[in-house]
């Protein structure tokens, strides 16, 4: 069985950091270790984003609904993932999704004020947690560009990874076919045509209710190295 030492170090929030001065932050922080049995509730959207939360064994299948429930897209995270780490911090401050533990879970949590001791502790602590923001932040950088000139491929793209985490898998984008096209503001033509383009292409498989996309990192991909248009 894993050490707390050795969990700790597999978190990429805590990676870098010497043994001695992990030890330190050990003895004096306050770790709760949470179990989950499948099915149960880990978070809930809206709930106040009081802890930081690791995953340490596991998966977490997160999912996020639109205001009129009419969209709904989910992901599935793993150790080392974080819950939603970007709203531990900044003017929203509640979990945007709901997430249920998929067979056994672990859960490290550790209380906000606890944590941001630990981060003015040693700057190896807050430059991990600073990197984690501005991947998240740099993906909309990207994205903004794909929506403002971009074509579907990229918009769909951008969408799908702006409201997933890095490292998330099993990514599902629920929603009635109309909607779907109407939400990209496409005929249904051109939206079934870039579908069947992008599941030629392997990044997708869909329906008449569901999309699903293959791999996070191929999405990027193709944000960062857009197809040319014939």
């Amino acid at each position: 069985m894993e050490s707390m030492y050795e969990i700790l170090m597999g978190l990429p929030l805590f990676k870098g950091v010497s043994f001695n001065r992990l030890s330190e932050v050990i003895g004096s922080t306050k770790f709760h270790f949470l179990k989950y049995r499948d099915g149960d509730p880990i978070v809930s959207a809206g709930d106040p984003c009081t802890h930081i939360k690791f995953v340490i064994s596991g998966a977490v299948r997160l999912t996020t609904v639109s205001r009129d429930g009419r969209m709904r897209v989910s992901q599935t995270i793993t150790s080392p993932d974080v819950i939603a780490p970007d709203f531990l911090f900044g003017r929203f401050t509640t979990y945007p999704a709901s997430g249920v533990a998929i067979g056994n879970t672990g859960i490290l949590q550790i209380a906000k004020n606890d944590y941001l001791k630990i981060l003015s502790s040693d700057n190896v602590f807050l430059i991990n947690f600073l990197n984690t923001l501005s991947i998240n932040a740099q993906k909309s950088v990207i994205g903004v560009l794909a929506l403002s000139h971009g074509s579907l491929e990229e918009r769909i793209a951008f969408w799908m990874v702006a409201l997933t985490q890095r490292g998330s898998s099993d990514i599902t984008l629920q929603c009635k076919q109309r909607d779907f096209y109407s939400l990209f503001g496409v005929q249904r033509s051109s939206f079934v045509s870039t579908l069947t383009a992008m599941q030629e292409r392997g990044l997708l498989e869909y329906d008449q209710r569901e999309i699903r996309f293959t791999s996070r990192p191929a999405l990027i991909e193709l944000l960062t190295n857009p197809q040319e248009e014939s």
